[in-house]
């Protein structure tokens, strides 16, 4: 596979959507980021990786977080999979902060993906390691090989600024019983670890672990292959808020989208991809980086169908 002249062909198809849609402002420190950008790197299971466009420049991860928080949380447990009685594994056809579900069903958040579930998460996390979003960081910078990953001040601040929807799903949960740690600390844990800034070809490279079915950049077990299994299961139903299956109808990969414009997608046993534009359509996903992954299949016929 010529990665490199697949990208190039997938970066030209993938052009006239670039900008379209809108940036994230209900975040301000994301509101400032220029729509026009677009980058695209793919590493394969041995490590090779492979870019164009904007692939190399730091954008804020947000969400595609929730898909290592989930991964560190499973890795942790040991087998135990006491996670899933507190978080579902479906989709939720609701937004991804909405509230309405959580009173239906007793606090216990659909999947590991919608803000509540990725709390749920980052409290267990929390639990686990006593910092959850440093253990994070740290084990994002192994997997990528980049030391100076960082956080991302001004955009943990915005989010905790403006972040008075994602406290009120702790409190929530926590009135049900379904958090460990106090929803201060939960929230704001959650928050740094969504400013991570990554580029293109880190993120490609830290999520290689989910194609090489569960084994780290340096050989090491992370997950067995049946927990990379399922957090891939669930990046495909869920991974892309309420238009997983429009990206499963269109892409056919596992993927975890985030409001920075970032796209995760992997392909099992081959390679893992990350495109980032930070436009997004209604429901939070890069409109370019949807167009860009739908071609790459396309050219490729690479898909779990």
């Amino acid at each position: 596979m010529d990665y490199q002249a697949v990208l190039e062909e997938v970066a030209a198809f993938a052009r006239p959507f670039v900008g379209r849609g809108h940036v994230a402002d209900y975040i301000p420190a994301l509101e400032r980021v220029s729509a026009d950008r677009f980058g695209i790197a793919v590493a394969d299971i041995n490590g090779d990786v492979y870019g164009t466009g904007d692939w190399e420049v730091p954008f804020s991860v947000q969400s595609i977080s929730k898909a290592f928080s989930l991964a560190l949380v499973m890795a942790q447990s040991h087998g135990d999979d006491d996670i899933w009685k507190r978080v579902g594994r479906e989709p939720s056809g609701t937004p991804f902060n909405s509230l309405v579900q959580l009173e239906w069903e007793n606090g216990i958040p659909r999947n590991p993906f919608i803000n509540a579930g990725a709390l749920v998460v980052t409290d267990r996390l929390q639990t686990l390691t006593g910092d959850a979003s440093t253990s994070m960081l740290e084990f994002l910078r192994e997997e990528s090989g980049n030391a100076e990953l960082a956080f991302d001040q001004a955009v943990a601040g915005s989010e905790a600024d403006h972040g008075d929807r994602n406290a009120a799903l702790a409190h929530f949960m926590a009135s049900f019983g379904n958090l460990e740690n106090p929803v201060p600390s939960v929230i704001e844990h959650y928050f740094w670890q969504c400013s991570i800034e990554m580029s293109c070809r880190d993120l490609a490279v830290a999520g290689g672990f989910l194609a090489r079915h569960g084994l780290r950049a340096d050989g090491s077990r992370l997950l067995e292959a049946r927990e990379a299994k399922r957090i891939n299961a669930v990046m495909l139903t869920c991974g892309t808020y309420d238009a997983a299956g429009e990206f499963a109808y269109r892409v056919g990969l596992p993927a975890k989208s985030g409001v920075g414009g970032g796209i995760v997608a992997v392909v099992p046993g081959r390679c893992t991809l990350c495109v980032w534009s930070p436009a997004l359509d209604a429901r939070g996903n890069s409109v370019a980086g949807m167009a860009a992954l739908d071609q790459f299949t396309t050219l490729t016929g690479w898909s779990v169908f």
